[in-house]
């Protein structure tokens, strides 16, 4: 069993070689780089699959024995300091590294199609790649300061991806905006990190925790400086988990391609907050200040989330929210300290996500083909609507996650979701009521962007739309092309036909006439050949996505079917030594060295009327999205949920304009406009920090140059005019001096007079 361990630095750098041989295609031989640049998907693939299956193996030794490895080497020591690297196996990085390999082979597949026309397609993989390396190195690490350098490599992956069309300015100033938040948190991080060595003398995970609590118990450490190491670590998880109030990045990280989208949310940028956490979980259970700041932190965060997905237009951004409001949940579950409910719920909610993101991406590639690439367009759901016949897999897909994600059994996110809501009323009742509510609003607003792109009819704008064609190439294998045989029976009848003048239409429908000229013939024949060989499909638009796109996400929708069936409460007990409750063996803190895991036999009458209090919940934010929402057929004005609202409200309130309804439409409007605007949170950093910061830069610079500036040109004019003036008084000769000295005098001998005979 052993064997396999001492093997496991393999983790992170299976895929590392990806992105150093592309760069080096590119660099030299970059003609034949990109013209094969299809092919770079194998590799890259392959590779991530071998991690996959080598993670599977670790975490079903970790169910079988949870057992606990770790290898270090020394790579710098120094008198007393001793820098050490190398890999840490638990059931942490195990289950970890399983969800990570299997949700990035999945975007990866899918994204061989989504950006396979793009001009970036061998830097997007590149940056993929690297992405994967970094999160699997970042889960592997045995001590802080290499978790701080995969950290900082995840960071500034994300920053290149959220960025990858840069010439974009909306999609630069977010990838800025990305950069910049996280970088607080992990200038906190840092900080922290160097804190508890200075407390303990150690960045390993374990001698850390051991030093830590001994120095907790013995009461040894200034509490204060605990407390203020433990809040800037967690300061990291709050920006990189998109925690109030370090969240404004994340809705706005949607600006980069869709896959990357799903990886973002799904396991890689905002679980490494998670994980973090998790990873310090031993320290942080010993300072209750701590948790109880991690709890109202997500709880919070929940709240904040659901509330601003509301009303956003724009799809992904809704999702975005939706995936912070989640990542509320987890640090509320930290924060109670339901270790195992958090973990649960980072791995259900992470392939739900990747699968609503991966449909959403499916829905803007068929939008594209109407609008155009247009992310104002193709990305409102405004634009959408009756969309169920034209793409009825994507749609059977979303409903599915949207189910999952509302916490509708026996979906995945139910089964972690009610275990969180169960233990939020044995922390905080206040707490517990606010999760539930939430737990409505996340039904509401997943059906509300369900009904809005798939309900009603679709849009009139774009009814004439019926056949077209686009281009769809694909590495996993080609169908035969309609169109090119057209154009070959075209070109028959031309030759046959010398006189007449045959039109076909391009992709882009502008409309060239061939003649009976040989030449032309020729030339139409050499276009047909290059551009649409094997490549051109006809379609009635919107159309259903390719293959190489459904397949990840039907993947995904049998891991939100059944993914949830590990953490199904079983009474415990054992068969042939193996714990059937697989959670209990595989989300514990290996490391924890207070609180081991203590298995303990489920209540099934209070399991089943929690579930039924917490689905009831979930089933009438369907019903109220779906009296509001099912009737519309998406129009810009009824996307305003306020005049559905108001619609729907008027069957039972009084329709006729009074005090009570006024005060009503008033209330309505406020939480419609602090959800559109975002709660007002990036218009107050915009007015506070990005104005204040300029203003200050403003007086700076004023202060530089007319005081600073001044003082010395001020000096330098002083010293120049001194100098022209006694230049002129220092002619040399007498006379002069004699007529100075005769009228200083003078001067002298009337002040005399005037104050001293006064």
């Amino acid at each position: 069993m052993e064997h396999i361990y001492q093997y496991s630095w393999i983790i992170p750098f299976v895929t590392f070689p990806m992105p150093i041989l592309i760069a080096a295609g590119l660099l030299l031989f970059p003609a034949a780089t990109k013209k094969l640049r299809r092919i770079w998907v194998f590799p890259s693939v392959l590779l991530l699959s071998i991690v996959m299956i080598f993670s599977i193996d670790l975490s079903i030794q970790q169910i079988n024995s949870s057992f606990f490895y770790q290898y270090i080497w020394s790579w710098t020591i120094n008198n007393d300091f001793s820098l050490e690297f190398g890999y840490l196996i638990d059931p942490l990085t195990s289950i970890l590294s399983v969800l990570i390999t299997t949700v990035g082979i999945l975007v990866l597949f899918y994204s061989d199609n989504y950006m396979s026309h793009d001009q970036g397609y061998l830097r997007f993989f590149a940056y993929m790649s690297f992405f994967n390396t970094s999160m699997l190195g970042l889960v592997t690490s045995s001590n802080l300061i290499q978790i701080y350098i995969f950290w900082e490599l995840v960071g500034m992956c994300s920053y290149l991806l959220i960025g990858f069309w840069f010439t974009r300015p909306i999609a630069s100033n977010a990838c800025q905006k990305a950069f910049v938040t996280n970088r607080v948190g992990d200038f906190g991080l840092l900080l922290g990190i160097l804190g508890l060595y200075w407390i303990t003398g150690s960045f390993e995970f374990r001698d850390l925790f051991k030093i830590f609590n001994n120095l907790i118990s013995n009461n040894q450490v200034n509490f204060l400086f605990v407390i203020l190491c433990a809040f800037l670590l967690f300061s990291g998880a709050i920006a990189k988990s998109a925690q109030f109030p370090l969240h404004v990045w994340l809705p706005d990280a949607m600006e980069g391609p869709t896959p990357i989208s799903a990886l973002i949310h799904a396991a890689t940028m905002v679980a490494a907050g998670i994980f973090l956490l998790a990873r310090l979980f031993p320290l942080f259970v010993v300072i209750p200040y701590i948790m109880n700041l991690i709890a109202l932190i997500g709880i919070i965060t929940v709240f904040l989330g659901a509330t601003l997905a509301l009303a956003q237009k724009d799809i992904k951004r809704s999702l975005a929210y939706s995936t912070m409001s989640q990542l509320g949940y987890m640090m509320l579950a930290l924060g109670m300290g339901s270790y195992r409910a958090a973990l649960f719920h980072l791995i259900t909610h992470a392939y739900s996500k990747a699968l609503l993101f991966l449909g959403s991406g499916s829905i803007i590639h068929s939008m594209e083909t109407i609008v155009g690439y247009s992310p104002d367009k193709s990305q409102n759901m405004a634009l959408m609507g009756g969309l169920t016949k034209h793409i009825p897999i994507t749609k059977a897909a979303f409903l599915l996650g949207t189910l999952s994600l509302c916490g509708i059994p026996p979906f995945a996110c139910f089964w972690s979701k009610d275990e969180i809501l169960n233990d939020s009323w044995l922390y905080s009742p206040i707490f517990a009521i606010i999760a539930c509510f939430t737990a409505g609003l996340t039904a509401f607003y997943m059906f509300r962007v369900y009904l809005l792109t798939f309900g009603g009819h679709l849009n009139v704008h774009f009814k004439n739309y019926k056949n077209s064609s686009f281009y769809s190439i694909s590495l996993w294998g080609k169908e035969e092309s309609k169109t090119l045989n057209n154009n070959f029976r075209l070109l028959s009848l031309l030759a046959m036909n010398n006189n007449k003048r045959i039109s076909f239409f391009w992709k882009d429908t502008y409309q060239m006439q061939i003649g009976h000229n040989f030449r032309n013939m020729t030339m139409a024949w050499l276009l047909i050949t290059i551009k649409y060989f094997n490549t051109k499909k006809i379609f009635s638009y919107p159309h259903e996505s390719d293959n190489t796109m459904l397949f990840p996400m039907l993947v995904l929708v049998l891991f939100t079917l059944f993914i949830g069936a590990i953490g199904i409460p079983f009474n415990q007990f054992h068969k042939e030594g193996v714990q059937l409750d697989i959670l209990s063996k595989l989300l514990t803190p290996s490391l924890n060295l207070l609180h081991q895991n203590q298995s303990e036999s489920v209540d099934w009458y209070e399991f089943i009327t929690n579930a039924i209090f917490s689905v009831s919940i979930a089933f009438f934010g369907i019903f109220l999205a779906s009296s509001l929402y099912k009737p519309v057929y998406s129009s810009l004005q009824n996307l305003n949920f306020l005049n559905s609202f108001t619609k729907f409200t008027n069957k039972f309130t009084n329709t006729k304009k009074g005090p009570k309804r006024t005060l009503w439409d008033k209330i309505i409007n406020v939480i419609y406009n602090w959800s559109y605007n975002r709660g007002y949170i990036d218009a107050f950093y915009a007015m506070s920090f990005v104005e204040g910061i300029r203003k200050l830069a403003e007086l700076i610079h004023f202060f530089d140059k007319r005081i600073i500036d001044g003082i010395i040109n001020g000096v330098g004019l002083t010293s120049f005019f001194v100098g022209e003036g006694i230049k002129y008084v220092g002619s040399g000769r007498i006379s002069s001096y004699l007529l100075l000295y005769s009228f200083c005098a003078l001067i002298f001998v009337l002040i005399y007079y005037f104050f001293f005979n006064l």
